[in-house]
Formats: structure tokens, sequence, C-alpha cells
């Protein structure tokens, strides 16, 4: 008999243990609580989060930075696939972005990471823009961006996505 479905809640960080966890999730995923995208250096306690828990284990999370019109999703991780995770935090972080009045959601990928281009072109993003070169930049202020990629793809290259949900 197959177990029922986890009911994932997406909620912001509460607690001292859930700010933990999310710096821990940074360094491990992204090497350090310090990105670099478009030349910018963000910080992770400079950005929103939002977590998605599941029968009491932390599912993934989603950070951003909201600016004016504009929203930039920073980092999207989900520990685990199928079960909508990415999808609830991406809407969650798509709904704080409308209410506080922003028009579109940016974001930056890596040129290897055909997977996550798949995922959000699906959810109505689009390309907007290729910086060439932008990743050989940004190794110049976070030396721990490696040289290769998945699929042993070679990281140059930024590409930018966007969903726009008003003119």
């Amino acid at each position: 008999m197959p177990s029922p479905p986890v009911r994932i809640e997406v909620v912001r960080p509460r607690s001292a243990a859930d700010k933990r966890w999310l710096a821990e999730l940074w360094a491990r995923a992204w090497g350090g609580d310090v990105m670099v995208s478009r030349g910018q250096i963000h910080r992770l306690q400079d950005a929103e989060a939002f977590l998605a828990i599941g029968d009491g284990a932390y599912l993934g999370a989603a950070t951003f930075i909201l600016e004016d019109e504009a929203c930039e999703l920073l980092s999207l991780n989900s520990l685990t696939e199928g079960m909508g995770v990415g999808t609830r935090l991406l809407q969650a972080v798509e709904h704080a972005a409308e209410q506080a009045g922003a028009r579109y959601v940016t974001l930056i990928t890596s040129n290897d990471n055909l997977k996550a281009m798949r995922f959000y072109l699906r959810r109505g993003y689009r390309f907007h823009a290729v910086h060439v070169g932008a990743i050989d930049e940004a190794r110049k202020q976070k030396p721990s961006i490696p040289l290769v990629g998945l699929e042993c793809i070679p990281l140059h290259d930024e590409i930018e996505l966007r969903k726009v949900w008003s003119t």
C-alpha cells in the first residue's frame, strides 16, 4: 500500500534552528552565505526566504530579494524530487513578489543547468539574457565557483530567465 503524500507547508524562517538550517543549506549547495549574480554580491542575511517543511523535516528553501518592481530569485533548493517542493516554493516567491508590487521575477542559472532551465520554462519563465563570461568574472570574487559543472559542462555564462505578469 503506497504511503500517503507528505503535506508540504511553506513558511518564512521563524526560529534560530530554521535560520541555522538555511545557512547550512547555502554552505552545502552554494559554497557559503555569499552568492554572485550579474556582478552583484548577495549575502544570505540580506535575502528573504521561504522554507518547505513536511512531516517535521526540511524539504527545501528559496531565497530572494525584492527591489522596487523586481524580484530576484537567488536560490531554489528542493531536497526531494517529484513532490512539488520546488513548485510550491517558487509559487510562494511569486506571490510575495506580486504582493510587494513587483512586476516580474528574474533569476540566474549557470549555462550547465539544463534541468533548472527546463523547470523554470515549464512554469512560465522565458529566456531574458545570456551574460557571456559572467561566471568567469564572478569566480574572481568567489573563487569557490567550480570550473566545470553538471554533465562536465564548463561553467562560463549566466542564463537569465524572467517571468513577467504585468507590463
